[in-house]
């Protein structure tokens, strides 16, 4: 019996979504007793095994045919419901990105298993019961699972990519799935370089403005301090929705969800929809003249204060350390 884990890639480079998928489910393996094996699709998959034998992948299924040029979430979907039928495997998971829900969705769908999305937390045994993250994370909701063949994914960012104490063997084993044409209806054919470097979802460092940072030409001060420190600029949704920065900058349940080492919000009031994006940063760091306001609650440390003078004074004094 074993868990397969699905482990996305872009060309062969490995989505850390992956290792977090295959950390939580390592452990899951172990409560339920079975094998946790890794699971990679498509053109380039070789070139994305790396690190996974590390994070406890037992096997590695490495799935390959002329149809998986690139992603396609049916013929991804078909392979790994192909691979779940003929390893026998009595459990199947992915992190809950985007691409992750998708494919266990065709999987689901095709194996008429219920398919339970953005967990936190599975015991297993005979019915598994599970926490999981509803309505972009204000909502935590517990649940079982009674399924011949459990389908689940892990909330991204619930856990933190960790390798296991002892690298499993990692065995690599090939697989060509049985696709038809119609497999391919769904494809990526081609990308468009909208941003390259590092992004508000991969900085180390991000430094958010809210409504009080009054107007678009406030947020330099804001990019002053990101510049500063290696990171990028993102925003609340009132920020956006005045027009003063576009929605790719956006943190929050419609924007993007970011894990920092440090999140500096400066005027933001904290609202769940914004909460949701930024609950999975390591430290907080809030700057406002509200010292109720929900963010100053949330964070770790806190300034009460004028960001208009805060923010340029934590500019200043990193420059005077550097020198």
């Amino acid at each position: 019996m074993s868990l397969l884990v699905l482990c996305d890639h872009d060309r062969g480079t490995l989505d850390e979504a992956s290792l977090e998928a295959l950390t939580f489910g390592r452990d899951l393996a172990g409560k339920a007793e079975i094998t946790c094996e890794a699971v990679v699709i498509g053109a380039g998959a070789d070139a994305a095994l790396d690190s996974l034998a590390a994070h406890g992948a037992e096997q590695v299924h490495l799935a390959g045919h002329d149809l998986l040029t690139d992603y396609g979430p049916e013929a991804w979907g078909e392979t790994l419901t192909q691979l779940v039928r003929s390893t026998g495997a009595t459990a199947v998971m992915a992190c809950g990105t985007d691409r992750g829900n998708e494919v266990l969705a065709h999987v689901a769908a095709r194996l008429d298993e219920p398919f339970v999305a953005n967990c936190t937390d599975i015991t297993p045994g005979d019915v598994w019961t599970m926490t999981r993250v509803q309505w972009g994370g204000s909502l935590l909701e517990d649940t079982t699972l009674d399924a011949g063949i459990r389908v689940v994914s892990v909330t991204h960012h619930a856990v933190e990519a960790t390798p296991a104490d002892r690298p499993a063997e990692g065995s690599v084993v090939l697989f060509t799935p049985d696709l038809g044409a119609e497999a391919a209806r769904t494809v990526v054919r081609d990308r468009v370089v909208l941003t390259q470097g590092i992004t508000l979802a991969t900085s180390p460092v991000v430094v958010g403005g809210g409504r009080g940072v009054g107007s678009e030409d406030g947020f330099a001060q804001l990019e002053d301090l990101a510049g500063a420190l290696g990171g990028v600029v993102g925003c609340s949704r009132a920020v956006t929705n005045n027009g003063w920065r576009p929605h790719s900058d956006q943190v929050g349940q419609t924007g993007t969800r970011i894990a920092p080492d440090i999140y500096i919000a400066a005027g933001i009031s904290g609202a769940i929809q914004h909460w949701v994006g930024a609950m999975a940063a390591k430290n907080i760091l809030a700057v406002n003249t509200d010292g109720e306001a929900n963010m100053v609650a949330k964070a770790g440390y806190a300034v009460i204060g004028d960001l208009h003078k805060v923010i340029p004074a934590i500019t200043e004094e990193i420059a005077r350390r550097r020198g």
